[in-house]
């Protein structure tokens, strides 16, 4: 019990919150690292999973490379590339790229195609070229799965972010990989369970967003496209609407 009680007491540590390498500023490093990670792998993985899941083209290969991608060990892609490019801040980021893209891309792959195919039709007969339809019909309907993807991306990338500490840069995994050469159990600890709450605490603020800005919308979407297709398909629902004696 020692050690739990050495690691609150290190997590209370006035000194341990203060200065270059205290937890806001090792935290602030933690997400800027993370949020790095995620535009390049959401630059990579959102236009070529809504391009497979619009077309229907390479899905064989694209289910395949993602999980393949799903089984490569972080720490080795990590040391291949600092062998390949040497000590930077690159090298650690392309590594955790290649492990959040296959999340992001079947995220954005699964929510594309699953769109009710009377949705697409009726876009398309409305005269839609095919950049509408992905854009005006496709895309909002499939946001909110796309989004769990991202959420999933994310919660990852906080997870294993803390490996860019094995190459002395910063953030949270600062503190395990220090604890570890010191053999400081309560700060390793410490360290692990900030970087949970951290997980926990950004999972929380995606998933309040989802509900109040994303899925409604997305809902809302879903069933307009849904009645457009319905009307498109309903000879009654075509007719003009008589007021007055007059169409």
């Amino acid at each position: 019990m020692s050690v739990f009680s050495d690691t609150f007491a290190w997590l209370a540590d006035p000194e341990n919150w203060t200065g270059a390498a205290g937890i806001p500023a090792r935290l602030g490093e933690h997400l800027q690292y993370t949020g790095l990670v995620m535009l390049i792998a959401v630059a990579i993985a959102v236009p070529v999973g809504m391009y497979v899941g619009h077309t229907g083209r390479g899905r064989v290969a694209i289910v395949a490379l993602a999980g393949a991608l799903r089984a490569l060990p972080t720490l080795g892609l990590l040391t291949l590339f600092v062998l390949l490019a040497g000590i930077g801040l690159m090298p650690p980021v392309w590594a955790l790229v290649i492990l959040t893209v296959p999340p992001l891309l079947a995220g954005t792959y699964a929510g594309i195609s699953s769109v009710d195919r009377n949705v697409v039709d009726a876009a398309r007969a409305m005269g839609m070229t095919e950049l509408q339809v992905l854009f005006r019909a496709e895309l909002p309907n499939a946001l909110t799965v796309m989004f769990g993807g991202f959420r999933t991306g994310v919660l990852q990338v906080i997870a294993t972010v803390s490996v860019v500490a094995y190459i002395n840069l910063g953030g949270l995994g600062r503190y395990l990989f220090d604890g570890l050469v010191l053999s400081d159990f309560p700060q390793m600890l410490g360290g692990s369970l900030l970087i949970a709450a951290l997980a926990i605490a950004v999972d929380l603020v995606l998933s309040l967003f989802q509900r109040l800005f994303l899925t409604p919308g997305a809902a809302g979407q879903s069933r307009r496209s849904q009645q457009a297709a319905a009307d498109l398909t309903d000879p009654v629902a075509t007719e003009p609407v008589v007021q007055g004696g007059k169409p």
